[in-house]
């Protein structure tokens, strides 16, 4: 990460001339009565975590350009009423980042007895605030954060907790996250978690390029898919809207980054803003990594998932062995980083990953 950039701290007397977060409630359309926090870093890097919607992030900005793809709709309240099928599409804001969890991932699934719609509740639930950490440049103090916690389930179970926390310094452009999982209840429980980290317009646009170094990539079990994500076909270069990806036609595959100190590296670059995206994650967290494109006009939007199971169902994750669990009274940590890179030898090093 580069370094954050010095303060005159003579010269200003308010921290938020820096950067900082500044939380509020939105009051108009859709989203009446969701709670935001805006984080300004200081080095370019604005992005907003909504509290309701269990404190993801849906927009985001690098000085004028924006990083993310945003819903027709945008944001919406939480609802149970999402649960089911396909339903969740119809409040999903797309933004930066849309966790999925945590006791299913993936399409709607009946598994163990259970009917799981798309992607589970986690987006759908409301978090409680614990504490919002502002940065302090007249006494050295440059991180800022937003801590809270989700609950979910029912008497009877599951019952389960986490707690984030999501941390910028000032004067850079990255954000940090941390996830734990702590299972409340008496039982045992299906447990998956994936991150739908959604990259749009401006960034994304024709010529730019995914870049990551894999093991191997899986396409998932769809014709469009296997023909996408095959040898010949360049499918790391990224192309302008495709008539074929009208509606609902998008093509996935699993990608298997290589670690490197631990840690695996999958980004995109836009040479020609200058800028590019880095996702640094555990790959013992998150032993898979999906990749959507969805190249629709209009509705131009491509992900990078670092996920624990899979995207084609929990019944399907549990026949391929991917079915994690989490203990009665146990915990489940996962750290990751989203960076916005704009220097010269931060970008070749991420154009370096596909050679």
């Amino acid at each position: 990460m580069p370094e954050s950039q010095s303060y005159d701290t003579n010269k200003f007397i308010h921290p938020s001339q820096a950067g900082g977060i500044e939380a509020y409630t939105i009051d108009e359309g859709p989203a009446r009565g969701v709670r935001a926090l805006c984080v300004n870093t200081g080095g370019g890097l604005r992005y907003r975590v909504l509290a309701d919607r269990g404190l993801d992030i849906d927009q985001a900005f690098h000085h004028q350009n924006s990083l993310t793809f945003l819903s027709h709709k945008g944001v919406t309240p939480p609802t149970r009423g999402f649960d089911r099928g396909l339903d969740w599409l119809k409040g999903f804001p797309v933004g930066l980042l849309t966790s999925c969890g945590p006791f299913n991932t993936g399409g709607p699934a009946k598994d163990a007895g259970e009917e799981l719609g798309l992607h589970g509740p986690h987006s759908n639930s409301g978090a409680t605030i614990e504490s919002v950490v502002q940065p302090r440049p007249h006494e050295g103090l440059m991180a800022m954060s937003i801590t809270g916690s989700v609950k979910y389930g029912a008497f009877y179970g599951p019952c389960v907790e986490l707690r984030r926390t999501i941390s910028s310094t000032l004067g850079t452009n990255a954000i940090s996250i941390a996830d734990e999982f702590y299972n409340a209840g008496n039982q045992d429980v299906p447990h998956a978690w994936l991150l739908h980290i959604n990259l749009g317009y401006p960034l994304i646009d024709a010529g730019a390029e995914f870049c990551y170094d894999a093991i191997k990539v899986d396409p998932i079990d769809s014709e469009p898919s296997r023909r996408h994500f095959r040898n010949g076909v360049n499918y790391k270069r990224i192309p302008g809207p495709l008539e074929a990806h009208r509606g609902a036609d998008s093509v996935v595959a699993y990608l298997y980054p290589k670690p490197k100190n631990g840690l695996a590296t999958v980004s995109v670059i836009n040479r020609k803003l200058g800028i590019g995206l880095a996702i640094r994650y555990n790959p013992k967290e998150f032993p898979r990594c999906g990749n959507w494109q969805h190249w629709g006009p209009r509705e131009y939007v491509t992900a990078l998932e670092p996920m624990n199971g899979g995207v084609e169902g929990r019944d399907k994750d549990r026949a391929n062995g991917w079915l994690d669990t989490l203990k009665a009274g146990g915990r489940k940590s996962y750290r990751y980083q989203i960076e916005v890179v704009s220097d010269r030898a931060g970008l070749e090093n991420l154009r370096q990953l596909n050679r």
